[in-house]
This record gives structure tokens, sequence and C-alpha cells, in this order.
């Protein structure tokens, strides 16, 4: 009985199941950048980057509507002006990168807000900002689905260099000269990741599928082998879990998929395995840390 109410959402309706295929896409793409953003201590990082592809994909929404590759290659180009912008300020001057991105996003976030406000409807400004995630079309699916496939690609080949980052950024800038590339690249898969999140849930809580699961599966596994699928299983169930929650409830259904990892999260927090309250409350833990 519970378990064909588990099913029957997403074998009756095919906006169920297409908006459970695109979680998926992304669950896969987004949870192991989010666990490298964690570790290389870029967790907002991912947030103001998911502010900054909004100018671009608003030009797109306006340019051409609903045109997935306008929206695409608009919130792509922004993210990565943004990126590269931050990186020279950063490098020519006295301000750090992380308040010279800072400034950057906030620009970017002020200017995408503008642009739908002045050019569009409160419609166009909600779906730009929250994403429609129960209307992910075809070409939608599709895009998701090769982000997904590139991200864990690219992992594929530059994944020693990026744990070695994570590690050790020092000795790999002394040993090798692609520390800078591989920096490059994982940003690049960031803003591919959040321009996929931004066709589902929006640019205001794309970042939530990439931090959350990640963040939660910090408090259950310490190699990063089993971050990155715990992060990807977490991700797809709270995914599953949200749009069952919005199917029953009437609730809106990228908030409902946010607040469900959020719920793993703060479940993780209080009773995992690894540094959450109940292991630091435990008596004599001080003695192994």
């Amino acid at each position: 009985m519970i378990l064909d109410g588990l099913i029957e959402p997403f074998v009756a309706f095919s906006f169920m199941r297409r908006a459970l295929v695109g979680c998926l896409a992304l669950s896969l793409g987004a949870a192991p950048v989010g666990v490298f953003l964690m570790l290389r201590r870029l967790s907002l990082t991912g947030d103001a980057m998911a502010h900054a592809i909004l100018p671009g994909a608003a030009l797109g929404f306006l340019v051409a509507g609903l045109s997935l590759s306008a929206i695409t290659i608009g919130g792509l180009a922004a993210g990565l002006l943004v990126a590269v912008l931050s990186g020279l300020v950063a490098r020519a001057t006295t301000l750090r990168e992380d308040a010279s991105l800072a400034t950057f996003y906030l620009i970017s976030l002020a200017s995408g807000v503008l642009i739908v406000s002045t050019h569009g409807s409160n419609v166009d400004l909600l779906h730009v900002l929250f994403g429609t995630v129960l209307a992910l079309d075809d070409a939608a699916l599709v895009l998701m689905a090769a982000i997904a496939s590139v991200t864990l690609l690219t992992f594929a080949v530059v994944y020693r260099m990026l744990v070695l980052e994570c590690l050790d950024p020092q000795f790999l800038r002394s040993v090798s000269r692609a520390s800078s590339p591989v920096h490059f690249t994982f940003l690049v898969l960031v803003v591919l990741n959040l321009v996929g999140g931004f066709q589902a849930l929006g640019t205001l809580m794309a970042v939530g599928l990439m931090i959350l699961p990640a963040a939660a599966a910090r408090f259950w596994s310490r190699s990063i082998a089993g971050l990155i699928g715990l992060s990807v299983i977490v991700a797809f169930a709270s995914s599953a879990a949200g749009l069952l929650l919005s199917y029953y409830y009437n609730l809106p259904s990228g908030p409902a998929i946010i607040l469900t990892a959020g719920a793993v999260y703060i479940v993780s927090l209080v009773c995992g395995q690894n540094g959450s309250l109940r292991v630091r409350r435990r008596p004599g833990t001080h003695l192994q840390r």
C-alpha cells in the first residue's frame, strides 16, 4: 500500500517522471561538485555563482522566451564572466578572491533582477528565480544528462589532481603546472551544473542539491569516494521525496526538494557517525580528537 503510494505518481503522470529523471541527472553531476566545493572550503562560492548566472539567463529568457539554448548560453556566459573577472581582480589588486567574487555576484544578481522586473512579468521573475522542475521538456532533460555526463567524465580525468589540490594545494603547485587549469576546469563544472540546476530549481535554489547532500554526507563518511557516493544518494532520495511531498500536499516542488535535503542534513548533523552532535557529546570522545 505504501509502496503503491510512492510509485503511483511517477507511473501515472509523465511530468512527474520527467522531473524525477531530471533530478537524477542533476544529482549525478551536482552532488560530486558539491563535495569538492565543501572540501576546498568554497561552499559559498557555489551560492555566489548561482546568483551570477542570473543576468545572462534573464537576457536569454527575454530575447528568446523559454528557449533552452538561449537561457543556457546566457547563464553560462554570465557565470564564466564573473568567475574570470573575480579571479583577475584578486590577482591584480590587494582584494582577496572571496571579496572580489562577492562584489561581482552582487552586481550580477541585482542586474538580473532589474532586467527581469523591468522587461518581464512577475511570472517570468518567479520562473527564473525558482525554476520549473515539473515542466522539464525533452531538451532540458537532454541538456541536464549531457552536463552530468561531461561532469563525470571530467572528474574521471582530473580526479587525482583535484583531490591533491584539496589536500595539499601548495604541493601540487610545486610539482605541477596543472593547478590553475584544474581550478579553472572545476569552476567551469560548477557553472555548468548550476546552469543545469537552473532549469529545474531556478537561480536561488540550484545550489541546494550541490551543497546540502555533500554537507549531510560529511557526517557519515570520511573517504572522498564515500562522500561522493553518499551525496548522490542523498540528492536523489531528497528529490524523489520532495516531488512526492509536492504531489500529495500541493507544495511548490523546488522548495520541497531543497527542504527535504535540508531535513536530511539536520538529521545527519544530530545523528551522524563522524563529527556530529551525538558523537561530540559522547563521553570519552575528546580523547580521540
